[in-house]
């Protein structure tokens, strides 16, 4: 449920450059890193393939970002292209923005908190995840 409430707070934010969050995070991440193969994106962001690839999909209609055959015929590379720099540009203050509003209803510290904890959760998911998904 808080994971809702807040995706629907940044989204709000979000929405006069026309992006929700999921998506932003996406373009930023491009933005410093790129291009990347789909499956380096998907680990980036942890997310499984068939999810980004469903995520990029509305992306690459807007021409935000582009998707080309990669070094060998099993892979794709994902970039950003100039549309794609834009909103990532007009996007980021709107970001600022929510992220101030959430620290200032949360407080500072608190908030700092909750992304050192989120963040130090990732490697015990994917040890986790691991564990189940092997036969």
């Amino acid at each position: 449920m808080a994971t809702r409430r807040v995706t629907q707070l940044y989204d709000h934010f979000l929405a006069d450059a026309g992006l929700r969050i999921t998506q932003f995070g996406l373009l930023a991440t491009l933005r410093i890193a790129q291009p990347l193969s789909v499956t380096a994106l998907a680990q980036r962001m942890a997310m499984d393939r068939t999810t980004l690839t469903r995520n990029l999909k509305p992306l690459e209609r807007l021409g935000l970002i582009a998707l080309a055959p990669g070094p060998d015929r099993r892979t794709r590379t994902v970039r950003l292209t100039d549309a794609g720099r834009d909103a990532v540009r007009r996007a980021a203050p709107l970001w600022r923005d929510a992220q101030a509003v959430m620290a200032e209803a949360m407080g500072a510290d608190r908030l700092g908190q909750l992304h050192d904890l989120l963040g130090a959760s990732v490697a015990p998911a994917d040890r986790l995840l691991g564990d189940v998904a092997e036969p």
